[in-house]
């Protein structure tokens, strides 16, 4: 799953590569499922009505939403779910199995969508629309775009009485962790996924809080991760490089890079969490 970092690595490569490019067509796939990816436009032509034609003005992101400004007056939102991947490729090359859309610019070149799962959602509208239908709303924290202040932190945690993972995955609290940065950054501070977030010493908020800016940080540098089920890729199909420096998410059974004890995986939810046992806690 995409989480906040590779979403910001794909609006940065859009900014780049397709601002200022005309759409010349848009092909909603026969692909099956191809409709699913469009499910507020009841016809293939009604969706290519409303961007055929135009030019990407910008690209913005709430959240993990990405908002691309056309120049008809209309965003075009992208939600990737789970599985959905952007990709901007020649117009001659093969159509992979699973691309639901294809936009095709009037200088060369194309925009695909590609999702196995057909989670992802696509969405064309004036910008009260967008705004209506909640696609710009975003209630935690996006480290990536706001400066968020050790005691305003602090402030918040205080107010909480969770497990510090249910936390750190709580879309209300900070955008888009997913489980690979929740437990990274919880390594990174030595506190277990178990924690209650209020019984953090000021200590512990201090290295929670520098944890969560450089984990962010540092994976946006090696523009994402891409590891087993996270295969990301960015824009042009090159994955990231974060899953080098990962220290315990899949990597049970191996020695902590920080105490030599072995890292160790448990059942979390509909998922799993890994830590150390020694150092965490």
């Amino acid at each position: 799953m995409p989480a906040l970092v590779e979403i910001e690595v794909l609006r940065r490569d859009l900014e780049r590569e397709i601002v200022g490019r005309r759409i010349k067509d848009v092909d909603v796939t026969a692909a099956r499922n191809a409709m699913k990816v469009i499910p507020r436009h009841g016809r293939r032509k009604d969706f290519q009505a409303l961007v055929a034609g135009a030019k990407f003005e910008k690209v913005d992101r709430a959240g993990n939403r990405l908002l691309l400004t056309l120049d008809n007056d209309r965003v075009m939102v992208v939600d990737l779910g789970d599985t959905g991947q952007l990709l901007k490729v020649s117009a001659s090359g093969a159509l992979e199995t699973h691309t639901h859309l294809v936009f095709t610019f009037t200088i060369g070149g194309q925009l695909r969508l590609i999702d196995p799962k057909a989670n992802a959602e696509v969405f064309v509208g004036t910008e009260q629309e967008v705004v209506d239908l909640g696609y710009t709303s975003v209630e935690g924290i996006d480290v990536l775009e706001q400066q968020v202040t050790w005691p305003h932190f602090s402030g918040m945690l205080e107010e909480r009485q969770q497990p510090m993972k249910d936390l750190l995955m709580d879309d209300r609290f900070i955008v888009g962790l997913r489980h690979l940065y929740s437990d990274e950054i919880l390594w990174t501070a030595a506190l277990r996924y178990d924690r209650p977030s209020d019984k953090l010493t000021s200590q512990d908020v201090r290295r929670l809080y520098r944890a969560l800016i450089e984990t962010m940080q540092d994976s946006l540098k090696a523009r994402g991760t891409s590891w087993g089920s996270h295969g990301f890729t960015d824009l042009s199909g090159v994955p990231g490089q974060y899953q080098l420096e990962l220290k315990v998410f899949e990597r049970e059974g191996e020695a902590c890079k920080r105490c030599r004890n072995e890292i160790t995986k448990e059942p979390y939810g509909e998922g799993f969490t890994y830590f150390c046992p020694q150092c965490q806690s």
